[in-house]
């Protein structure tokens, strides 16, 4: 992927940045060094993970005023929101915010719009999700700025909507009955392919800006796409295929075996079951970006989705809920999450030096006994145990061995986070994050799990509140060392 041009925007507005494909395409154009201004409703949750050099500003689509200073001296803007996710109208919500944000961008003299829709055909009787998705781009066209609408089918890449339901049928289902859409035909697009698309639409003269279909390699099935995740992740699965599972239906089955797709999971099958395969070639004659096929699309997402925890940020998305966790942590697609914050009266450099500290020598700060004998048992079935320690008493970089852990990210006086390399029926990231408020510093410690099968999730449950315990023993223990820190013990 190429940087700016003396041909590209000046100054790009992103709208969308909190979610899963923005906060991806943010990283990119910062990355590239284009000049990024982000739009949006609560500001605070954009400027934790961009750069300094990115312009963050408030605003709502569904309030045309507060568009106007956002999009001033923009060239090039990107529509990648929508309102799926409300309890109320979704569609009257699409409507109004389209329109405003296209008579906003007309006024301001935006000279292009990149947005991203679905694909399906106009000549079929469409779910309501799909006839909104495909009306938003028609509404930024009448608006008389030029609109490049990319068209996708479902996206596969960690975190993404689709690609999470299909984790969580495939992790809790070993048995699994299937209504008839799981055989309708689909053309997924990796979440990768789908950037380098958003990146080239910059590039390419508004003249040709239309409206383009766009997918991976390979033309699945639902089915195909489930078998085809299960064997990348050694499982086994059987489908009981029955006739007559309702759209209505089948959403209150998805709802409950995937909790967090409750309140969108009947607009979800609603539009599942209308093919979404490329029907016009146009996007593979105008651009260069060459899809990969769904097997390297889902190894991708197996072998990335570290990388997609940062990107997505799952705990940013959890704490800015306002809902506190139930019992046994908040789940998040398959992920189950349990965290927790506590403010001190110390610098971010301060608390994050407490937290860099942690291991080897210095303990967990609570309980470490139980610490200790979690290593032990680990020992006894094969694994690491605490005997690695760490490298040195208080600096850390990625890579290092801190017990049973292993330093997966380091953002000095910023994040920290670990991976576990204990024996687990699953996989295990232990996250800290510190940022300044005025004289203080919140700490947020993240604890995320991704069973395997049944057992995965038992252990889980089996030991949520003694983590309960540690965790918040943990956390506090840092609390108190960064309001009073030992002397620091340096080696060369």
């Amino acid at each position: 992927m190429n940087g700016p041009t003396s041909s590209d925007p000046s100054t790009i507005l992103l709208t969308g940045a909190t979610g899963y494909i923005g906060g991806r395409l943010l990283r990119l154009l910062e990355q590239q060094n284009y000049r990024v201004r982000c739009l949006a409703r609560r500001p605070e949750a954009v400027r934790q993970t961009a750069n300094a050099s990115t312009e963050v500003v408030a605003g709502d689509v569904l309030d045309r005023p507060s568009l106007d200073d956002a999009l001033r001296g923009v060239e090039a803007a990107y529509y990648l929101v929508h309102s799926m996710g409300s309890s109320g109208s979704f569609v009257e919500a699409d409507r109004l915010a389209a329109r405003n944000f296209g008579q906003a961008a007309k006024a301001c003299g935006v000279r292009r719009i990149v947005y991203v829709g679905g694909l399906g055909s106009e000549q079929e009787e469409l779910s309501l999700h799909l006839r909104s998705r495909q009306e938003v781009g028609r509404i930024l066209r009448e608006s008389g700025v030029p609109v490049l609408e990319f068209r996708a089918s479902i996206v596969i890449g960690s975190g993404s909507l689709s690609f999470e339901m299909i984790r969580a049928l495939v992790e809790r289902l070993p048995i699994m009955i299937t209504p008839r859409w799981v055989g309708v035909m689909a053309q997924p697009i990796a979440i990768d392919d789908l950037l380098e698309y958003l990146l080239a639409a910059l590039r390419l003269p508004v003249s040709q800006y239309a409206v383009y279909e766009i997918g991976g390699a390979d033309r699945v099935c639902y089915a195909d796409i489930m078998r085809e995740y299960a064997r990348q992740r050694g499982l086994r699965i059987r489908m009981l295929p029955v006739p007559a599972l309702t759209p209505y239906l089948s959403s209150l089955w998805l709802g409950l075996v995937t909790p967090l797709y409750a309140r969108i999971g009947r607009k979800l099958i609603e539009s599942i079951i209308h093919p979404t395969v490329v029907r016009d070639d146009a996007a593979l004659r105008t651009f260069a970006v060459r899809p990969i096929g769904i097997e390297e699309a889902i190894r991708r997402a197996l072998s990335h989705e570290e990388r997609g925890f940062a990107e997505t940020r799952w705990s940013d998305a959890l704490s800015s809920s306002g809902e506190p966790p139930s019992w046994g942590g908040v789940r998040f697609g398959t992920r189950l999450v349990d965290s927790r914050t506590v403010r001190v009266a110390a610098p971010a450099a301060v608390a994050f030096a407490a937290i860099q500290a942690i291991g080897g020598d210095t303990g967990w700060y609570r309980w470490n006994w139980l610490w200790r004998l979690r290593g032990l048992l680990d020992m006894l079935v094969g694994g690491v145990g605490m005997r690695r320690g760490r490298p040195h008493p208080t600096l850390l970089r990625v890579g290092d061995t801190v017990d049973f852990w292993r330093v997966e990210a380091l953002e000095p006086n910023r994040r920290l986070r670990l991976a576990a390399e204990m024996k687990l029926p699953g996989r295990a990231w232990l996250e800290f994050e510190v940022a300044s408020e005025g004289p203080s510093t919140t700490i947020q410690q993240t604890a995320i799990f991704d069973p395997v099968g049944w057992f995965g999730r038992l252990y889980w449950y089996t030991l949520f509140p003694l983590h309960q315990l540690v965790f918040a023993g943990m956390l506090r223990g840092i609390a108190n060392e960064a309001l009073h820190p030992r002397p620091k013990v340096e080696r060369a």
